[in-house]
């Protein structure tokens, strides 16, 4: 992965961070890495274990981050997510949901990011 990428992706996981936590959801992890693959963020919103794939493109990419997550890639999500219930001992299995965060963001300096909450993917 490219330095850009790289960077791109850390500011688009702070920005999902900081969106979902002015919506209420209390941020359990971010970044968890299992032997299945990585989780961006797994969040608290009442009851449900949030478990949120962050997606950020820039204004001069084609689409929202969100189309790029085939049924492959919410399969690998929800494998996860029962992986980090099962390490974890969770005495209750909780109600668990799988959640984007579509980032797009702007060349220009100053200009608001744009961020979709796509529940339930």
């Amino acid at each position: 992965m490219t330095h850009k990428r790289i960077k791109t992706g850390s500011y688009g996981e702070e920005l999902a961070a900081k969106f979902l936590r002015k919506e209420g959801l209390k941020i359990i992890m971010r970044n968890y890495r299992c032997s299945l693959g990585e989780m961006d963020i797994i969040a608290q919103d009442n009851q449900t274990l949030v478990f949120a794939e962050v997606r950020t493109r820039s204004t001069g990419r084609m689409g929202w981050g969100e189309e790029s997550i085939n049924y492959q890639k919410r399969l690998r999500l929800q494998k996860i997510a029962t992986y980090f219930i099962k390490e974890k001992k969770y005495k209750n299995w909780p109600q668990i949901r799988i959640d984007c965060i579509a980032i797009r963001t702007s060349e220009n300096q100053g200009k608001t990011p744009e961020i979709r909450w796509i529940k339930g993917i």
